[in-house]
């Protein structure tokens, strides 16, 4: 734990890192004469989700690369009662572990905020289409994680655009709520991020929402007065791509910034969590976490109450500025203007970042073979001058869609 540069901890959470890494609390010995509790392991702090009237850990986990039941058993033990899934992670497995961990330990369903998404439930469908497909997700969903009820349901997974939120969504979720099959309903979005949740704010419908969130969109006047907006109107924030990882070029500001926090005793994923749990309006960070070391890392900074200082803001900040044309920020809106003929440039982009920045080549090729086959056909022959002018982030766009290309098809 000490080479993890967690600052403000002393030995709390460093003596029972091990134990956690282990996977034992204590021995069999000491269980039996009570002298092992959970409040030995330093318990992540909770926040209220939005007007839901439920608390929820601020450090979630993402379980998209869930293929084991160990990690599971380890978040507890830190009060990450938060498991983030969806019906398509790692083909069905993510939820098939989280039921087989609930079959084995049915008391830990009461200590869980459950949530998964009807990823798949294809925007091109009707509207009613939409709500049977949504319904069929459910279902299996249900079933595969052996529980009764979902806590937090996303109808939407990755909302592109506010028209998505149809009146058939409306009541299929408050028709979910009636059968006490979820308790809470919204969406997740990676794309137009503002604009989603400027239109959300106006609903009375959506409970949370999880949405792209991080150092660089903190920057982003439309982004700051979308997340309030929602915050106003009682709507549960959930923080996703926290880490704000770009096509991982290597810069003399990354080497700058890590050396910054390391001297402060974090290191810069650590840093990048504590900033996003900083910004009191989200609920939670929503980190993927499938090994004990990411855990405790993240556990550590989100535990910590050491508060970053004008200075540390100023180096994130400047890093931001400095590095933007290796972030894409998902304002898909634009480069959809500049390439009418050309959706899904945003996306093809995000799945870059997932082969390049998260190792994740498989889900990144799984994804872009998803494009249709039009659009991926003219991907090598298009302009993309029409849409690096206008990109905010001055993304070299054509360079990126000809790497994702030769690395994802």
């Amino acid at each position: 734990m000490k080479s993890l540069g967690v600052a403000g901890l002393g030995s709390a959470l460093a003596g029972v890192a091990g134990q956690s890494l282990a996977g034992e609390t204590c021995s069999k010995e000491a269980a039996k004469e009570s002298k092992c509790k959970k409040e030995k392991y330093p318990q992540v702090p909770k926040r209220e989700l939005g007007k839901t009237g439920i608390e929820v850990p601020c450090l979630s986990l993402g379980a998209g690369h869930l293929d084991t039941q160990i990690i599971l058993r380890n978040t507890l033990k830190w009060g990450v009662s938060y498991w983030d899934t969806s019906h398509s992670y790692v083909g069905g497995r993510s939820e098939l572990n989280i039921g087989k961990y609930l079959t084995t330990n049915p008391e830990a369903r009461k200590e869980l905020v459950i949530v998964t998404k009807a990823s798949g439930a294809k925007k091109e469908l009707t509207p009613k289409a939409v709500v049977v497909a949504v319904e069929q997700r459910l279902q299996t969903s249900l079933e595969r994680m052996n529980t009764k009820y979902i806590d937090l349901y996303y109808g939407v997974h990755g909302l592109s655009d506010p028209s998505q939120l149809t009146d058939e969504l409306k009541q299929w979720a408050e028709s979910a709520k009636k059968r006490k099959l979820i308790r809470f309903f919204g969406f997740s979005t990676h794309k137009n991020m503002a604009k989603n949740l400027t239109s959300a704010a106006r609903l009375d419908w959506v409970d949370a929402i999880m949405t792209t969130y991080n150092f660089r969109l903190m920057q982003d006047g439309p982004m700051q007065a979308a997340i309030e907006a929602c915050h106003k109107a009682g709507i549960g924030l959930i923080a996703m791509k926290t880490l704000a990882r770009g096509q991982k070029f290597e810069t003399e500001e990354d080497k700058k910034l890590g050396g910054h926090f390391l001297q402060r005793g974090f290191t810069e994923a650590q840093v990048k969590i504590k900033v996003v749990l900083e910004d009191k309006r989200i609920s939670s960070a929503c980190v993927g976490m499938n090994n004990a070391a990411f855990l405790t890392s993240n556990v550590a900074a989100a535990v910590d109450m050491t508060n970053l200082s004008q200075a540390d803001m100023e180096v994130l900040r400047e890093y931001a500025q400095a590095n933007c044309s290796g972030y894409c920020a998902s304002c898909a809106d634009i480069c959809d203007s500049a390439l009418p003929d050309m959706p899904h440039v945003s996306d093809i982009m995000r799945y870059l970042m997932y082969y390049n920045s998260y190792g994740e080549k498989e889900m990144a090729r799984e994804l872009f073979a998803q494009v249709p086959g039009r659009v991926k056909s003219r991907l090598l022959s298009t302009d993309y001058r029409p849409a690096e002018a206008r990109c905010p982030q001055h993304l070299p766009i054509g360079k990126l869609v000809a790497e994702a290309v030769s690395k994802l098809a």
